[in-house]
């Protein structure tokens, strides 16, 4: 089993920055993959991120790519998501999940664990 609590969400102007943060527990394995997806009100739940929690391999949404980074870090068992340049369109709750295999997928039906989520909201 692997618990996750999400952090860092919040209210921001457009054109701001947050950063979220994923503390992981549990039993963990180096193949896992680690994921970022939002869900806005009425909307389906959207792939945002990911990285492999061994080699560090990062992927982004097209609609994120060059404003958000994905980060892990071992020591401390957390998974972070830098987010700048923020828009009205990336208002949702952010949450973060864990796919137990190794091919990195891009589905939130992929993905066997998850966090309750925090809310980032994007003023304009």
């Amino acid at each position: 089993q692997v618990q996750l609590v999400e952090s860092g969400g919040g209210l921001v102007q457009a054109g701001g920055s947050l950063r979220l943060s994923c503390a992981a527990s549990g039993r963990f394995f180096s193949w896992y993959t680690m994921g970022w997806f939002r869900q806005a009100p009425g909307k389906e739940r959207e792939f945002v991120a990911r990285i492999s929690w061994s080699g560090g391999n990062t992927y982004y949404a097209d609609s994120v790519e060059g404003r958000f980074t994905i980060s892990r870090d071992h020591a401390k068992n957390t998974v972070n998501l830098q987010m700048n340049s923020l828009k009205s369109e990336d208002t949702a709750v952010y949450l973060c999940a864990v796919d137990k295999e190794a091919y990195g997928s891009t589905s939130a039906g992929s993905y066997d664990y998850w966090g309750q989520g925090t809310q980032v909201t994007v003023s304009s």
